[in-house]
């Protein structure tokens, strides 16, 4: 069993570049990073490397992202891993690109106070950007039955004796 599958996780280095095949169809290409952290052993120091990679996405799926992700956006994608070949026309040297084929990619957070359809962003909020609470609403109180107003309406205080004809078999 062989399986092909990425999972990333990070920030778009810029707007996606969005373009059509002869055919018609849409195919975008998305340049996201990503970093990871770690603390390096000999010298007790925090560390961070980036990555850069290229995301291809097709039909819909390139659509969407042209339409809701930017530069500096936070996006998920899964796919999966595709090397191409071709010859470089100045030298004849045979090159090679690996890409990640997008086949699912969630948003990112959007911005605070953005509306629902608004590309999510890297906005920086200050302390007056976040909107304070309002007084807190009193909530209304719950009764409380005592004992003695048990009585349902429809109901009788003393039960009926069940007859054998109240019994349906």
């Amino acid at each position: 069993m062989n399986l092909n599958k990425v999972f990333l996780l990070g920030r778009l280095t810029q707007d996606p570049d969005v373009r059509s095949t002869p055919s018609g169809q849409q195919v975008a290409t998305i340049r996201l990073a990503t970093s990871r952290v770690w603390n390096d052993q000999a010298t007790h120091q925090k560390r961070e490397a980036t990555e850069f990679h290229t995301i291809i996405a097709w039909g819909r799926l390139a659509e969407i992202c042209s339409q809701y992700l930017k530069k500096g956006g936070l996006a998920l994608f899964e796919g999966r891993l595709q090397t191409r070949s071709w010859d470089d026309k100045n030298t004849g040297v045979k090159r090679y690109v690996t890409e990640i084929v997008a086949e699912n990619m969630q948003l990112g957070p959007r911005p605070y106070g953005a509306p629902a359809g608004a590309a999510p962003s890297v906005a920086s909020t200050t302390v007056s950007d976040v909107k304070r609470p309002a007084a807190p609403v009193a909530e209304p109180e719950i009764p409380v039955i005592n004992e003695d107003e048990l009585t349902i309406a429809g109901m009788e205080e003393e039960p009926k004796p069940i007859k054998d004809t109240d019994l349906p078999f």
